[in-house]
Order: C-alpha cells, then sequence, then structure tokens
C-alpha cells in the first residue's frame, strides 16, 4: 500500500458513540428534543451540581447520554427518566459493557405523569422547554425535594425564576420558588450549543430547596398566589372583589365550613345568601386590615403574601 494512502487511513478519527447518534438519530423537537454538544458546558452544568459519591441522581429528558456519562462518573446513581424509547434505547447501548453500566437505570416516560418519584439526592435536567413550569412547581412541592437542582431552561423562563418584586418578568413562578428555594443563574447558554439549534437562547439556574422548609401548606400558598397574579398589575381590591374569584372564595368557604362541621359538630353551614354577603365582608375586612386593597402582586414580596395568607385564614378563607 502506498504511504500516502496508508496515511490517510492512519488519519482517519473513530467517531464517538455520542457523534455517531448525533448524526444518525433523528431528533424530534416537539418533544424539546435538543442535544447540548458542548462537552465544556455539560462539564459545567455536572461540577455546578456538587455530586457526592453518595448521591443519587435524577436526570430528566437524559437523551443521548451527553450530560448523563459525566454525571455516572461522581454519582452513586443515576436515575434517568425518558419520555422517548428510541433514546432510553441509544442510552442504554452507551453505557452497555462499561464499568459504569451497573450506576444507569433508566425510566421509559413523562415525568410530568409519574405518581411516585424514586428518592434522589440531586436533580440534573436539559429540560424541554415545553414542561419547564411544571417541573419546577412538581420539585418545589415535594414533602422531600432534593438538595440541588442544576436546571436548562429558556433564557426568558429562567429570568422568571430569580426576578424580584418589581422586575417585568416578576409572576407567580418567581414568588413561588423564591419563597421555596434559593435560586441562582448559574450561566448562559447560546443556541449554537445544541443539536438542532433551538430558536431561543438558555440559561441554566441552580434551586436550592430551603431546609427548614417553610411551615406551610404549599397548595394553600400557591393558590393564594394563582389568584393575585391572574392579573398580576392589578390591585388585590379588583382582584378579590371580581365576580369569578369571589366565586371560588365561596365555594372554599363552604368546603371549610362543612370540614368544621365535621370535626367539631356544632356549626351549622349557612346558606348561600349568608356565604355570599360573608365572604365579601370578610375580604373588604382583611383587604382594609392589611392595607393591602390597593397593592399589586407585581410589586408584593414573599412576607406581603405570608401576611395577607394568614388574614384570610384569620377569618376562615382558604384556597385549596
Amino acid at each position: 500500500m502506498p504511504k500516502s494512502a496508508r496515511k490517510q487511513l492512519g488519519s482517519r478519527k473513530t467517531p464517538s458513540a455520542a457523534n455517531q447518534i448525533n448524526r444518525v438519530f433523528k431528533f424530534n423537537t416537539n418533544l424539546g428534543q435538543h442535544i447540548l454538544k458542548n462537552p465544556q458546558i455539560a462539564q459545567a452544568i455536572v461540577d455546578k451540581a456538587e455530586i457526592r459519591p453518595s448521591d443519587v441522581v435524577l436526570e430528566i429528558g437524559p437523551g443521548t447520554g451527553n450530560l448523563t456519562m459525566r454525571i455516572l462518573e461522581k454519582a452513586r446513581k443515576v436515575i434517568a427518566i425518558e419520555v422517548d424509547p428510541r433514546m432510553a434505547g441509544e442510552l442504554l447501548k452507551r453505557v452497555q459493557g462499561t464499568p459504569v453500566e451497573k450506576k444507569l437505570e433508566i425510566t421509559v416516560g413523562d415525568f410530568m405523569k409519574m405518581k411516585e418519584l424514586p428518592y434522589f439526592d440531586v436533580c440534573i435536567s436539559n429540560t424541554p422547554y415545553q414542561i419547564s413550569s411544571g417541573i419546577v412547581f412538581r420539585l418545589l412541592e415535594m414533602e422531600h425535594p432534593p438538595r440541588i437542582a442544576v436546571l436548562m431552561f429558556q433564557r426568558e423562563f429562567a429570568m422568571n425564576l430569580t426576578a424580584r418584586p418589581g422586575d417585568n418578568l416578576y409572576n407567580r413562578l418567581s414568588a413561588n420558588a423564591q419563597m421555596w428555594a434559593n435560586v441562582k443563574h448559574v450561566m448562559k447558554v447560546g443556541k449554537n450549543n445544541f443539536r438542532p439549534p433551538p430558536k431561543v437562547e438558555s440559561s441554566v439556574v441552580k434551586v436550592i430547596p430551603k431546609i427548614p422548609r417553610p411551615n406551610l401548606n404549599y397548595s394553600e400558598w400557591d393558590g393564594l398566589l394563582r389568584l393575585c397574579f391572574n392579573r398580576k398589575n392589578k390591585t388585590l381590591g379588583a382582584i378579590f372583589r371580581n365576580k369569578k374569584i369571589t366565586a371560588i372564595l365561596e365555594e372554599n368557604y363552604k368546603r371549610y365550613l362543612a370540614y368544621t362541621t365535621e370535626q367539631n359538630g356544632d356549626m351549622s353551614i349557612e346558606s348561600n345568601n349568608d356565604v355570599e354577603s360573608l365572604v365579601k365582608q370578610n375580604v373588604n375586612k382583611v383587604l382594609t386590615e392589611t392595607g393591602f386593597a390597593e397593592q399589586r402582586a407585581s410589586k408584593m414580596d414573599q412576607v406581603a403574601f405570608l401576611k395577607l395568607l394568614y388574614a384570610f385564614h384569620q377569618v376562615g378563607i382558604h384556597f385549596a
């Protein structure tokens, strides 16, 4: 064989398993399949998760495993939840016969539809953008949340998580996340770092749930925020005097009375007219006594919402 031919053969590089997959695999962007291809960013995400050798890591949407392989190097175990069976199959092929094969558990399914989640210490996700909000709320409402979550989001969504009262992007998500966790923006990630490139820029955030957890009923807290941020730039007076909102409060109050009657056996449930009148009266009382009638949710911090929730509870108005 001529030297030139031998040189050409010798210079060819065997493509990595990840590159082979990325070249032949057709990604479904409708499922948010934008694979992170930049190894430096993948390593930075794993480093930010501060994984301990004893940790169980939950990875949501591992795709072809570019993050997974790096997580496996540091964690005791990785539970990868993947909705696309094709992706799960490719990930399985990638670890077969390697030293980390036994450390990986792959679950084919939708994270948002799983009734029960396994125990895990850390959560990492190159998050499908269409379920970003659902993932954050599910992690926040867990009785035993992960120690750290490092999550990739669409840039604007990430900015929502870290927005403060008065910022244009401050919303229910901001107030909720910051009540239950410390949230920090870690890095920006340009669209060209993915295959195929998404239409938007991305950011990585670090979410550290507060320990101990706030002494609050999550559903009650979130229920109040849902109403307040329904029209975040309207005054609370206008929001809580809206007929639809009043009707919700009336139904909640009836359930509260029914529960109290069942527990104590010494109260009677008022007529519909009595309930309607009483709820309106109590709403006015709360807004007057707290001085929040002219306040807007977009300007209120967690302390203000806590004060409002406590005042409503004092008059028997609940939000779950």
